[in-house]
């Protein structure tokens, strides 16, 4: 299948790169870059030397969609709705990675991210590309919208209490501690070494546009207004999230009665391992040991004097949390193996 990949010079399109160029079922047909016409996708991404000979080009719909079944279109929000937009009219199938197509309704564009959309009629043919939560609905997709990435690390810790209608959907708290990888490779003044390492920084912490996605997506599965709390900390790490969320419990319930609940959601999702070992060094979920895979860990502990649950869950940003799920998702569109082209063990140690 001949894939292109819009908007490709940047750490996400790099790393889609990274998975396509050994997917046994892809051939990559064309890389744009509106920065890097012309220039060799080797000389931007020096990892992909001998994997990719092709140069970056200009962005021109009509050659891309002769010449491609899916594109990928990894550029920034607000950005991709256009190109959607006339991508959609040619009938090619479509994998977005911003977050121009993840919310439903036209409102929490205005409440989120502060712009009216311009095409509200769209927003009901995307559909959210979390696999766990959508997979039938993938399947028979134009347009997937990939999530965002402390979105779905903290989406997946959750699903299990919320689809078995455990906890106070009035008071969800989601911390969430993300690394640098998170803000793309465009710096700003609080991106370059000297001020970004060694940090752990809170920035956005209420109205994180993130938490829109997760009540979104939270309400559809509890089918009542879900309200959510969110708090982003930048930390020193290149790639990893760690989501700490903290809910509370409707009824009391042990451990054992929770691991069996956890297990049951999650027992044929191939990415997802539950990490709650009692005997090990490493008895939680860790953003270290996800790193370079599309794993997420999620894991799980009791507060029971406030009847509090802590859901953990760790990914990595640009995998689970961007092009990991791209490639997912584009598996599951088109019937190939889940796991095609990310069969990938985590790097240990990073």
């Amino acid at each position: 299948m001949k894939v292109g990949v819009i908007g490709a010079s940047g750490y996400v399109g790099g790393e889609l790169l990274r998975l396509l160029v050994t997917h046994p079922e892809i051939e990559i047909s064309t890389v744009t870059s509106r920065q890097q016409a012309g220039e060799y996708v080797h000389r931007v991404h020096p990892s992909l030397k001998n994997f990719i000979t092709l140069t970056f080009s200009d962005m021109n719909l009509d050659k891309i969609t002769n010449s491609c079944d899916l594109v990928f279109v990894s550029v920034p929000h607000g950005k991709s709705n256009k190109i959607i937009n006339d991508l959609l009219k040619s009938g090619v199938k479509i994998i977005d990675l911003s977050a121009d197509f993840r919310l439903k309704d036209p409102q929490d564009y205005v409440k989120w991210y502060g712009w009216e959309h311009p095409f509200p009629d769209l927003l009901s043919k995307s559909v959210y590309g979390v696999p766990e939560f959508h997979r039938e609905e993938i399947k028979n997709a134009q347009l997937v919208s990939c999530p965002g990435c402390m979105a779905v690390t903290s989406l997946l810790a959750l699903k299990p209490l919320i689809e078995n209608d455990l906890i106070d959907t009035d008071h969800i708290i989601v911390d969430s501690k993300i690394g640098s990888s998170g803000a793309g490779a465009k710096s700003n003044a609080g991106t370059h070494h000297a001020l970004r390492y060694g940090v752990v920084r809170p920035y956005k912490p209420a109205k994180h546009r993130h938490t829109g996605e997760i009540e979104q997506e939270l309400g559809l599965l509890s089918k009542v207004k879900v309200h959510v709390s969110m708090t982003p900390h930048a930390v020193n790490l290149v790639r990893g999230i760690l989501t700490t969320n903290h809910v509370f419990l409707k009824k009391q319930l042990n451990e054992l009665e929770l691991w069996k609940i956890y297990r049951n959601a999650y027992k044929n999702e191939m990415f997802i391992r539950l990490i709650r070992d009692k005997n090990g060094f490493y008895k939680f979920p860790d953003p270290k040991f996800v790193v370079g895979s599309n794993f997420c860990d999620v894991g799980f502990d009791i507060d029971e004097g406030n009847n509090r649950v802590v859901a953990l869950s760790a990914s990595d940003n640009l995998m689970k949390g961007a092009a990991g799920s791209a490639i997912q998702n584009m598996n599951v569109m088109f019937g190939y193996d889940e796991m095609a082209g990310l069969k990938l063990t985590p790097l240990t140690p990073v």
